[in-house]
C-alpha cells in the first residue's frame, strides 16, 4: 500500500502538468497563471474576479447567484453542495438549481469538471485528482427543501483529501462563509 501510495504520489505531479497542458491545448488557462494574474492584477479583463465568477457562475448554472445560497460541507468521507432558492416561493430558480445540481452530479460522476473550471476561468484544487480517481468517488444527488444537494463521498483516502481541497476552495471562492474544517457527515 505504501509502495503504491509513493508511486501514486510521485506520479501525480506529471499527470497534473500533461492535464495542463491538454486544457491550454483547449483554450483554458492554467491555473498557476491565472493565480498570478489574480494576486498581480486582482481584475480579469476590467472586472474584478469576484465579478467574474458572479457572472460566469450564473451563466453555467442558468440561475442567478443573488437569488440562491450556496453551501459546501466538507465532511468526513467528502462533503456536499447545496443550493436553495433565497425565496421558498420562487419555483424557477428551485427547478433551475434541481436541473443544475443532478446534471453536475452526472458531470462529475463521469470525471467532468468543465463547469467549475468555466466559473472560476482554471482548473480548481482537487478535480484533477478527482477525475482521476473518479471510480472511487460517488456523487449522489438529492432534492432539498428549496433546492438541492451534490453529496460527494469516498473511502480512498486520496479522493477524500480532493474532494476537500476542491469543496475548501468553493468556499474560499464563494465566500460562503461555511467551514474549512471536516464536519460530522449529516
Amino acid at each position: 500500500m505504501k509502495t503504491t501510495l509513493r508511486i501514486s504520489l510521485l506520479a501525480m505531479p506529471l499527470i497534473l502538468l500533461a492535464f495542463t497542458a491538454r486544457a491550454q491545448d483547449h483554450g483554458m488557462q492554467c491555473p498557476m497563471e491565472k493565480c498570478q494574474k489574480c494576486q498581480m492584477h486582482g481584475q480579469h479583463d476590467g472586472e474584478s474576479h469576484d465579478e467574474m465568477v458572479q457572472k460566469n457562475g450564473d451563466e453555467a448554472m442558468g440561475f442567478p447567484h443573488d437569488k440562491t445560497t450556496h453551501h459546501f460541507r466538507i465532511q468526513a468521507g467528502g462533503g456536499a453542495i447545496e443550493v436553495t432558492a433565497n425565496d421558498p416561493a420562487d419555483t424557477a430558480n428551485i427547478t433551475a438549481i434541481r436541473t443544475h445540481l443532478s446534471h453536475i452530479a452526472m458531470m462529475f460522476r463521469e470525471g467532468d469538471f468543465t463547469t467549475p473550471m468555466h466559473v472560476h476561468d482554471f482548473i480548481p484544487p482537487g478535480t484533477t485528482t478527482m477525475r482521476l480517481v473518479k471510480d472511487k468517488i460517488q456523487y449522489e444527488y438529492e432534492e432539498i427543501a428549496g433546492g438541492g444537494r451534490v453529496r460527494i463521498a469516498s473511502k480512498d483516502e486520496i479522493a477524500v483529501a480532493a474532494i476537500h481541497d476542491f469543496l475548501r476552495f468553493q468556499i474560499t471562492e464563494h465566500h460562503t462563509g461555511d467551514s474549512l474544517a471536516a464536519l460530522e457527515n449529516r
